[in-house]
């Protein structure tokens, strides 16, 4: 394979892997643009999800069918998981201080990973995820297999369907205004409680079909697996500028790819510091993320 084709095989692993942080992505800049609240449980509200899909593919095996639901289940139990987490911690919270909500997010990350570990039919050693098998399709410049074109397909349609209905949508228009004025949106008659519950579940959905994408990609799943690709998709969140969903689609994607290059081409090693720095240095020349807007406080 030559140098071309070996770049244009990384460029599509890292789209395959930059889909999946542009679809956890999505969760951190909905809810942020919603509430200001930076939930760090949402990596592990998609570990959660990728256990769901586990069970439902140890029942009924690694067939069409059997993924299709494993991503249902995942999908509505996240869903449902987060409507408990916003209506019980941070609901309570929200004319508190921003450093209160912040606390009892990381709160709910660490109740949710060690209730998994304690949990008897879950435990805390890893387990191999049940995955389809794998085919490899050679255009002649570069190979791509089946699991790859499930992550980006499947990542693109959610996309788009989000992308519906934020802009097209009654719910979606209610979710800008939510997002503009709290306020005055609920003088407006909008419900605002429903609204932010919806933002939740909305991305939460999300995470839960990441978490089955991120786990038949990389198939291994242990209670602690949400930590780094929260935070990854968390930088790709604040990369592309935190509240914009735009913003978050393109900082996975970049930030997928960037890795995948520095690791063919540099370090594996290197690959987590690199990242960060992208992020540093985004951030010194635009402050507000990619596609992020400033924001002017009043004093």
């Amino acid at each position: 394979m030559n140098g071309g084709a070996i770049f244009i095989q990384q460029l599509v692993n890292g789209l395959s892997l930059g889909s999946i942080y542009a679809l956890i992505a999505l969760g951190y800049t909905m809810v942020y643009g919603i509430v200001k609240l930076i939930n760090f449980a949402h990596g592990d509200v998609m570990m959660i999800g990728a256990y769901a899909g586990y069970f439902v593919l140890c029942a009924m095996g690694t067939t069409p069918l059997g993924m299709f639901f494993a991503f249902v289940a995942a999908m509505i139990f996240c869903g449902l998981l987060s409507l408990v987490i916003e209506r019980l911690a941070y609901r309570p919270l929200r004319n508190a201080p921003r450093l209160n909500s912040l606390i009892t997010a990381i709160a709910v990350e660490l109740i949710l990973q060690n209730v998994m570990r304690v949990l008897p039919f879950v435990g805390p050693d890893p387990r191999s995820f049940p995955t389809m098998a794998t085919k490899n399709f050679d255009f002649g410049f570069g190979s791509i297999s089946n699991i790859q074109i499930i992550v980006i397909v499947l990542s693109a349609v959610l996309m788009i369907v989000l992308n519906y209905v934020v802009n097209y949508t009654k719910t979606g228009k209610a979710m800008q205004a939510v997002s503009y004025d709290l306020g005055a949106s609920s003088l407006m008659g909008i419900n605002v409680n429903r609204t932010i519950a919806v933002t939740f579940v909305i991305g939460s959905v999300l995470a839960g079909a990441g978490g089955v994408l991120y786990a038949t990609a990389y198939p291994q799943i242990d209670p602690m697996m949400g930590y780094i690709p929260g935070l990854k998709a968390f930088v790709a969140a604040v990369l592309g500028g935190i509240g914009s969903i735009p913003g978050a689609m393109a900082g996975g994607i970049i930030l997928g790819i960037a890795e995948t290059m520095v690791k063919a081409y540099l370090s594996s090693q290197y690959a987590d510091a690199i990242s960060y720095c992208i992020l540093i240095v985004i951030l010194l020349v635009k402050p507000a993320g990619l596609l992020g807007k400033k924001v002017r406080v009043k004093v």
